[in-house]
């Protein structure tokens, strides 16, 4: 089976805390990232992503070594909770940042936009401002962004934990429907299990700075106490 991902002895120290990863992701995946608040979970990101070098090991990413690799280049799209758009920019130009950052689209580029806008529910909302928008509007608009750059893996850091039960499970649904579709590998940081066991093939649980286990979502342990 083709891996999306391997993590091989990465080691990372930050200032008083110590991260050590080893991990395996198949192509095409969604898994859940899960474990206690402070765990690593977004420095493991952080690493994948290019943000955070780390002090030793390897990350492959579809085979390629990213060491060298700065984080503009690399396959990997990112949405986070707060969206990261661009409040003075409305949304069509919010996601075209996704195709062309200096924002010079040819036919081809703005007609993706629309596309990618359309797939996520978002048609009619080109010039509308990021601040009249709700918030499950805000994150359609974010997995357009993510969906125009098609970048072969896509990594979410708690991208549903400010919206309310309802439109979290909506937003969840989206996804994994977006994630059929196009066939993506997907990370997502999660602490609702429920949700990962809803949403997620396989789990990835971070404790303490490392990955504890991982495997097939049907064998994540149940929280001590939960």
């Amino acid at each position: 089976m083709m891996q999306a991902i391997e993590v091989s002895g990465v080691g990372l120290t930050l200032g008083d805390h110590r991260f050590g990863f080893d991990l395996v992701v198949p192509a095409g995946a969604f898994v859940a990232v899960t474990g206690p608040s402070g765990a690593g979970k977004s420095t493991l990101f952080n690493i994948l992503a290019g943000f955070e070098a780390p002090d030793e090991g390897r990350v492959l990413i579809g085979g390629q070594d990213m060491a060298s690799v700065p984080p503009g280049k690399r396959p990997v799209s990112l949405v986070f909770q707060d969206n990261n758009l661009f409040a003075h920019l409305d949304i069509f130009t919010n996601v075209a940042l996704g195709v062309s950052p200096s924002l010079r689209l040819d036919t081809v580029g703005r007609a993706a936009v629309s596309s990618a806008l359309s797939r996520v529910g978002l048609s009619g909302f080109e010039k509308r401002m990021p601040g009249t928008l709700s918030g499950g509007e805000r994150q359609r608009a974010a997995f357009a962004r993510a969906l125009v750059r098609k970048r072969p893996i896509m990594l979410l850091d708690e991208p549903f934990a400010a919206l309310d039960p309802e439109l979290r499970h909506q937003m969840g649904d989206l996804l994994g429907a977006l994630h059929r579709d196009e066939g993506f590998t997907v990370l997502m940081i999660t602490h609702d299990r429920d949700e990962a066991r809803r949403l997620a093939d396989r789990f990835i649980l971070v404790e303490a700075g490392h990955v504890a286990a991982q495997g097939a979502i049907a064998d994540l342990p149940v929280p001590q106490g939960g």
